[in-house]
């Protein structure tokens, strides 16, 4: 019993006092608004709390966040079927889970100083940059087709949103910190694409609301890493 009371004390105690406001502001905003505009699919409420957790232990550069996004990505696939959002589904299902599986297997490999915990903070060149910029254009043009091909609702930002998740994926795998400030550049598209969904159907302002409790969470992700790149540089 006092080893599970110390094991709880250690939890409780790795977040923040402004990390806990954040993940409780973010949960109960999003269980106010399923409440409010949904009160039936629960796989989307089921999403939106893993999805939101995911974030707060990638804001810490905990491996375990990446294995909350995989389960994300699977449940988030499903919903965006709903509304005809194939490139959602494709993005995430085809491009997104895959790419958490391999950010798992990339974070768990680097750890910093052997803290399992705590990913060690990783910087890519300018010649890297620009050849994820050119992967990213080559994905987004052939993904474009794929959606118009599939007749996808709302195909302009659907579209934006594939460059956007492939940075943010590639970068999340790379260990930059900028990985955080790509998702954040996602939520806002997604933002704009689910508000265009619940103008037909009220339920997914839910959706919305969740993916604007993951912008918080994604900029201060960013902020975070920017405090981990410094201590771990100051620190060898």
């Amino acid at each position: 019993m006092t080893a599970q009371k110390d094991a709880i004390r250690r939890f409780a105690g790795y977040f923040s006092r402004n990390e806990k406001m954040l993940w409780g502001a973010s949960v109960g905003f999003i269980i106010v608004s399923f409440c409010m505009f949904d009160r039936e699919s629960y796989m989307t409420l089921c999403a939106s709390l893993i999805g939101v957790t995911s974030l707060i232990f990638n804001a810490k550069g905990n491996p375990f966040g990446q294995m909350l996004a995989v389960v994300f990505s699977l449940l988030y696939g499903g919903i965006s079927y709903t509304f005809a959002y194939y490139g959602e589904m494709i993005t995430y299902l085809g491009m997104t889970m895959p790419m958490a599986v391999f950010a798992l297997i990339s974070w768990m490999r680097n750890p910093y100083n052997g803290n399992k915990a705590e990913v060690k903070v990783n910087a890519i060149s300018r010649k890297e940059t620009v050849g994820m910029c050119v992967g990213a254009a080559a994905v987004t043009a052939v993904f474009y087709f794929i959606l118009a091909y599939f007749h996808t609702a709302n195909i302009v930002p659907s579209t934006v949103s594939v460059t956007t998740s492939f940075l943010a994926v590639y970068l999340t795998f790379r260990r930059s910190p900028y990985f955080a400030l790509a998702y954040a550049a996602n939520d806002l598209i997604l933002i704009v694409l689910w508000t265009l969904a619940s103008a037909s159907d009220i339920r997914y302002i839910s959706v919305v609301v969740c993916f604007a409790a993951f912008f918080a969470n994604d900029l201060y992700g960013y902020i975070n890493w920017q405090k981990m790149k410094v201590r771990q540089a100051q620190a060898c």
